[in-house]
């Protein structure tokens, strides 16, 4: 057996299992392995992506730099979840860093999307600082980081890592996991937008993406 596919089938099980256990109230909105494609994700640059196949598995890909250039300072290289807007939620996703080891190495996940200068993303980056490794608020300036509490760091080595959001509204909380799916790597409290798409991507470097699943309470515009 692939010990890609047998370690990934692991941990979207377990991911399942956790989710099932933890927050038993939401449903699945998206389950992705993409071995039908990506036609349910929308990139900020369609030529910067792609679903590789390799044998039963596939993936996809932010395999090049991407030439979107965002209203404010915020990242550029980032596909978007088609149609779902969410309220609370848990976000799991596997994540592979392809990118050549230095500070700012990074890979993000996107959230509480409303345009293209409103909303939160994650950054995982290998160094903190003031523009890396936290919670990011974009509203309408450059983003800001707006963690309570983070790491020193985010250990990106070639291999696949498994990465969660767990998002509450009613509280603000944002909590982010990495590996650890216990002990979250940032955490923080913040109200500026309660519901929003979801995505994937980086800043402005390359990594592959796996087994995305989506549980979470949709959000209805009022009429």
């Amino acid at each position: 057996m692939n010990s890609k596919l047998f370690i990934t089938g692991i941990c979207l099980l377990c991911s399942l299992a956790f989710c099932q256990a933890d927050e038993p109230k939401l449903p699945v909105l998206a389950s992705e392995q993409f071995t039908k494609g990506a036609a349910n994700w929308e990139p900020k640059d369609p030529t910067a992506w792609k679903v590789v196949k390799q044998g039963s598995e596939s993936f996809y890909s932010m395999f090049k730099d991407s030439s979107y250039q965002p209203e404010v300072r915020s990242p550029v290289n980032f596909a978007l979840l088609k149609e779902i807007s969410v309220s609370d939620f848990v976000l799991d996703v596997d994540m592979r860093s392809t990118q050549e080891v230095y500070g700012h190495q990074d890979l993000c996940l996107f959230f509480g999307y409303q345009d293209a200068s409103h909303f939160y993303y994650v950054h995982l980056g290998r160094e903190a600082d003031a523009h890396a490794n936290s919670i990011f608020l974009v509203n309408g300036k450059p983003r800001v980081s707006i963690a309570q509490q983070r790491t020193d760091g985010t250990n990106w080595t070639k291999d696949w890592h498994h990465v969660r959001i767990k998002r509450d509204i009613q509280t603000g909380s944002i909590q982010v996991f990495f590996d650890d799916m216990k002990k979250p790597v940032m955490t923080t409290i913040d109200k500026h937008f309660n519901h929003g798409r979801v995505g994937i991507g980086s800043f402005d470097d390359t990594g592959d993406f796996d087994n995305f699943l989506l549980r979470g309470s949709v959000h209805k515009p009022k009429e």
